[in-house]
């Protein structure tokens, strides 16, 4: 996916959204389902709307075009079974991963700094990983490969697949209806896109001043 074809994707979700439902009716919680099981799931599609999808998915519950039980309790496990199968990957592979180089198919920067807040902040980093694109598509991935407890780990998923998909379906629930918003929908959910890799920016600039620091002691 290129990045034009990604901003597209973005930009006009509702309208694509709004349109499958009106073609295929509940055949979509099936695509949204496979969408997050899909980014959560495999380290190779970290690129996909689910902070914005999220948002707007719970707009359409609160318009009655989708049933907010049935998408909170689908989405919640597509994040669950998501991540289990990213752990259940990584814990199979094991350190051989830390010998692969960037590539089309495997983001070697975005597991090295999901390697680095795993290393930090250890089980807490499951929860926390949800709210940052691309890391938290690598670090079940990285908690498979250290070899966290499998009873452990689950229990973090869960709390964290729960605190992504409720906050943010509530949130678009709440708050995607009001006419600016909805007006204005396209932009706002690129700006969600925005804020939430904000902490991926800072980690790559704090990492690249104390790489600098190094190189000039």
């Amino acid at each position: 996916m290129d990045l034009l074809t990604l901003l597209n994707l973005l930009l006009h979700f509702d309208a694509q959204l709004a349109q499958f439902i009106h073609a295929y009716g509940a055949w979509v919680y099936g695509m949204l389902f496979t969408i997050v099981f899909i980014e959560t799931g495999l380290v190779v599609m970290p690129f996909l709307p689910g902070d914005s999808m999220l948002f707007i998915v719970g707009a359409f519950c609160a318009s009655g075009s989708l049933s907010l039980p049935a998408s909170l309790a689908l989405l919640w496990l597509a994040a669950v079974l998501g991540d289990s199968v990213n752990y259940s990957v990584g814990s199979g592979l094991g350190h051989k991963v830390f010998a692969w180089q960037d590539s089309r198919w495997f983001n070697r920067r975005a597991f090295d700094r999901a390697h680095a807040f795993y290393e930090q902040y250890g089980g807490v980093t499951v929860v926390a990983a949800r709210f940052i694109p691309f890391i938290r598509t690598f670090v079940p991935f990285v908690a498979g490969v250290a070899e966290m407890s499998y009873p452990k780990f689950l229990g973090y998923n869960i709390a964290g697949g729960g605190l992504w998909v409720g906050s943010l379906m509530f949130a678009g629930y709440l708050f995607g209806n009001i006419p600016w918003i909805k007006h204005n929908l396209g932009a706002l959910t690129l700006g969600i896109v925005v804020l939430s890799l904000l902490p991926v920016v800072f980690g790559w600039w704090k990492a690249k001043r104390a790489r600098m620091a190094r190189a000039s002691a």
